[in-house]
């Protein structure tokens, strides 16, 4: 009889096999194909890692044998993995299990619970880190804490709270473990903000560029190389929580190579990944922007690899001068005069080598300073010289340079950064300039390649649903409409950007992100149907049963216990091992009436102080919606 997951009726090998079997079959499914020759189907077979068929449960019926394992989806929503087009996973892998996450979280009192929880098992000498993945707006208390907060939630215990490209908090054992001191002097870029008495009272603020705060970061203890394996692990089995059996890592600061790829190589060496990774180099220092990227032209080539870890190109950074920062608290930021010099030599370096790249680029000012490069090398008829090249960001590009762009046969990798940041834009550019930023809609109407991602994880929280709800609504994480619907897309074009959309920005188009007989077996069954549910439900949506390669690499509600079993996480005491990653879903809920009602008190605590209106201000939290 076959393997099953459970049991499966009408489903009995024939007397002979006019093809081989399956190793794995999903049936009584929903199927959403991405394949707009066949949109729908009941049923898929996948061997040897491929998609074999599709069809109805009928149809696929002689495909089970012996050794086939059978899983029945129950009528749920199955579509092709995810893929995330800018994820930094390299880097958050490698510190996972370390970090307490508040992604999810719907009230302040529940992070501050979490933290004062965790203090308690912290031992001496280590940080509780809140590393991105939250913004004050998701808090049913819509605030930030307090330093006095964190310092009564762990008076002992370094505490470093990363909020966003804007800022950082800090307890007064982490100044302490930092060595900020009155005689610190603030970096460029940042500042160490100070009280009356001249001592940092644990407030950094990226002003604009977050260096303050990843170079602070990086000052805390990191883990051996055996327990960076097992983090990884353990990231990327959290990532396929969400459906994701895809990303494309961006690299970043704090990420050299190829010391910092060690980690994910013997993974894929030893079959140990659970996600298909194409990645990125990104040159470290400034000032030998250019050494770096021929030192690497030398060393490895695009490509290089195979299906489940491969060298994409160069970036995001290609040169530290020509990067913008993404922080909307603060000013737009007016790069150096003359950067294009360097810049230039940097392509042209890439192009003569057959190296493509992705760009950051947040501000049109920042995409068409660059564009005029790559039109200089394309008069040349050396750009792009066939290289795959992208845009990543590209929250305000105008018109006239999607037009650019598109002439240059380059692409786009957008987030929802203004899922977490949207609010904080619209109040320094105002509405209007709010309600296209990004523009999708235009830059699909011009056919550009588009790709959809998170930026996670110090930033965005790494749960790709918090960012297809946000392409779909336009609001972000705290309920706020950003967008007129003519800048929305619909479900089915923003499910093809989070799974086609990242297989070309890597060539992959033709074997990955739809099920088609002959493409990668990855797909995902879904914890609810993300084409019907109510928009408000989306970012609530997980995965019970993903698979990659035909490996069944996460499984839950019905489905558990059937796949691989990974190492329990180590340091024992990692908040991973006690709270897990992400915080959303129905636990939360309970938990965010009292955070309102202690919300009210302090509002009426205001208003007999004078601070406040006697009247509440309207009030809404999407998680009521839930």
């Amino acid at each position: 009889m076959p393997t099953t997951s459970m049991p499966v009726a009408g489903l009995v090998p024939g007397p002979r096999q006019e093809q081989p079997q399956a190793d794995l079959l999903v049936r009584n499914a929903k199927v959403f194909t991405g394949d707009p020759d066949r949109p729908e189907a009941r049923a898929v077979a996948i061997r040897d890692g491929r998609v074999a068929a599709l069809g109805d449960d009928h149809d696929l019926a002689h495909l089970v044998g012996p050794g086939t394992r059978v899983v029945d989806a129950l009528g749920r929503r199955v579509i092709p993995g995810l893929n995330d087009s800018h994820l930094h996973v390299i880097r958050g892998g490698l510190n996972y299990v370390l970090e307490l996450r508040w992604d999810g979280v719907r009230s302040l009192r529940q992070a501050l619970a979490m933290l004062r929880e965790q203090a308690g098992r912290t031992p001496k000498g280590q940080w509780i880190r809140v590393v991105g993945g939250w913004t004050a707006e998701q808090f049913a208390e819509r605030r930030m804490p307090t330093v006095a907060e964190l310092n009564a939630a762990a008076p002992d215990t370094p505490v470093f709270v990363l909020h966003l490209y804007q800022s950082a908090l800090m307890n007064r054992a982490a100044v302490r473990a930092a060595g900020f001191t009155r005689d610190t002097p603030d970096p460029r870029g940042g500042q160490i903000v100070r009280g009356r008495d001249g001592e940092p009272n644990g407030v950094l603020l990226a002003a604009p560029g977050a260096l303050i705060l990843y170079s602070t970061l990086a000052k805390a203890p990191a883990l051996d190389e055996a327990d960076k394996r097992t983090s990884t692990r353990h990231f990327l089995r959290e990532l396929n929580r969400f459906g994701l059996t895809s990303a494309v890592d961006a690299a970043g600061g704090f990420q050299n190579f190829p010391d910092n790829y060690v980690t994910v190589v013997d993974l894929a060496r030893s079959g140990e990944l659970s996600l298909r990774i194409a990645y990125h180099l990104f040159p470290q220092t400034a000032g030998q922007e250019l050494a770096d990227l021929k030192r690497w032209t030398e060393m490895v080539k695009p490509e290089d690899g195979d299906e489940w870890l491969r060298l994409n190109g160069a970036g995001e950074n290609l040169t530290w001068a020509a990067a913008d920062f993404e922080n909307f608290s603060e000013p737009r930021p007016e790069l150096a005069a003359g950067y294009e010099a360097e810049f230039e030599r940097a392509v042209r370096l890439l192009m003569e080598n057959g190296w493509g790249f992705r760009l950051h680029a947040t501000y049109d000012e920042t995409i068409r300073r660059d564009l005029a490069v790559f039109e200089k090398l394309a008069a040349e008829g050396l750009f792009p010289g066939g290289n795959r090249w992208l845009f990543d960001h590209a929250e305000t590009v105008s018109a006239d340079s999607l037009d650019r762009i598109a002439a240059l046969g380059g692409a786009l990798s957008i987030q929802n950064r203004m899922s977490f940041q949207g609010t904080a834009f619209r109040d320094r550019y105002g509405a209007e300039a709010a309600a296209h930023t990004p523009p999708v809609r235009a830059m699909l109407d011009r056919g550009l390649t588009v790709a959809a991602g998170t930026d996670a994880t110090r930033v965005s929280s790494y749960n790709p649903w918090v960012a297809l709800h946000w392409l779909v609504t336009g609001r972000t994480v705290g309920g706020t409409a950003l967008y007129p619907a003519e800048n929305l897309i619909s479900r089915e074009t923003a499910l093809v950007l989070y799974t086609r959309g990242g297989a070309r920005l890597t060539g992959e188009q033709d074997v990955k992100g739809v099920l088609r007989e002959g493409c990668y077996g990855d797909l995902a069954i879904l914890s609810d149907d993300y084409l019907t549910v109510p928009e408000a439900a989306i970012p609530d949506i997980e995965s019970v049963l993903t698979v990659v390669g035909g490996r069944i690499v996460y499984a839950s509600a019905e489905y558990e216990g059937l796949d691989e079993a990974l190492p329990p996480v180590n340091p024992a005491w990692s908040p991973v091992a006690h709270f897990g990653g992400y915080q959303g879903g129905a636990r939360q809920a309970s938990l965010v009436a009292e955070a309102v009602a202690e919300s009210e008190q302090h509002r009426q605590w205001r208003v007999a102080r004078g601070s406040a209106p006697e009247a509440p201000l309207p009030f809404y939290d999407p998680c009521f919606e839930h």
